[in-house]
């Protein structure tokens, strides 16, 4: 915390170092009769300025002199620009205990947005890899669709048999020339040995 806090005086003495640049010169001359309590005092003294440059370099005086501003129904407050946020204090600057707070103000601000931060990194990984899952979901659709558009390999038919020849075991159909075809050709054998006897063998001589 103290390195915190060390950094966050350090910007705010950045912040700050062009106002006291400005108002150096008059750092020997005070342009008021009287020491101003807080800011909206100190401020109504420098628009009494003789001159514009005067005017400017007083205001500049003030806003280094005075961190709170007034506040309408009494007491005043404190803007810390480093978080962006306004912190209720008793006097026209933070007391000590006061400045603690602030400082741990910023310490916890700081984890906050450290936390933030990590808190959206997750998140945005997280969607990161849904998308992927989501991608390489469609991919395998995608491959298992194509798949199954390819045709499948018909199987090669069987050369038809020769025309009259009736594969063994194949049921005749009635009236069929495969069927009826076998008895035909038997019947022209018939026909023929009718017609041209087969001549008889002449006997054997003792």
């Amino acid at each position: 915390m103290s390195v915190v806090v060390a950094s966050r005086r350090a910007a705010l003495l950045i912040a700050t170092a062009g106002i006291f640049l400005l108002t150096q010169s008059h750092a020997q001359a005070q342009w008021w009769k009287r020491a101003p309590i807080d800011f909206e005092e100190c401020a109504d003294i420098a628009e009494k300025a003789a001159t514009k440059a005067e005017k400017t370099s007083a205001l500049a005086d003030c806003n280094a002199k005075f961190a709170g501003r007034r506040k309408p129904g009494g007491g005043y407050t404190y803007y810390d620009f480093l978080q962006d946020r306004t912190f209720d204090i008793a006097g026209p600057n933070p007391t000590p205990e006061e400045q603690r707070k602030i400082d741990e103000a910023y310490t916890a601000y700081l984890a906050n947005r450290r936390r933030s931060n990590e808190a959206a990194q997750a998140t945005a990984r997280q969607q990161r890899e849904q998308q992927e899952q989501q991608v390489q979901q469609l991919q395998r659709v995608a491959l298992r669709t194509e798949a199954e558009r390819v045709p499948v390999p018909v199987e090669r038919p069987k050369v038809q048999q020769a025309a009259g020849q009736r594969p063994k075991g194949a049921p005749c159909t009635k009236g069929s020339f495969s069927c009826e075809w076998p008895r035909l050709s038997e019947s022209l054998n018939d026909l023929k040995r009718l017609f041209n006897p087969t001549p008889s063998k002449p006997a054997k001589k003792g």
